[in-house]
């Protein structure tokens, strides 16, 4: 099994990068930061034969990325909404 190691976009995957590319995408288009762990994430299940217990790592990956976006981008709208300060 590879390095699933995760680039620093998404060890913070609400980034300027990924927050400019959120705010400037049409309405209809869907956006996930943390796509890329979750290539990676099919990749090793492809390489595996579809054996998820080989993958765990990348899967552990994918699921901290998620939850540090969510987690950002709720502190973010509570900002924009002016509820960060009642919670």
């Amino acid at each position: 099994m590879g390095d699933p190691a995760m680039p620093a976009s998404e060890k913070d995957p609400w980034n300027t990068k990924s927050k400019e590319k959120f705010e400037t995408k049409s309405k209809s288009e869907f956006y996930d930061p943390c796509q890329e762990a979750a290539q990676r994430s099919y990749k090793c299940l492809y390489r595996n034969g579809g054996d998820k217990s080989m993958c765990g790592e990348y899967f552990q990956a994918y699921r901290d990325c998620k939850a540090a976006w969510v987690r950002d981008w709720l502190a973010v709208d509570a900002d924009a909404d002016g509820f960060a300060d009642s919670r």
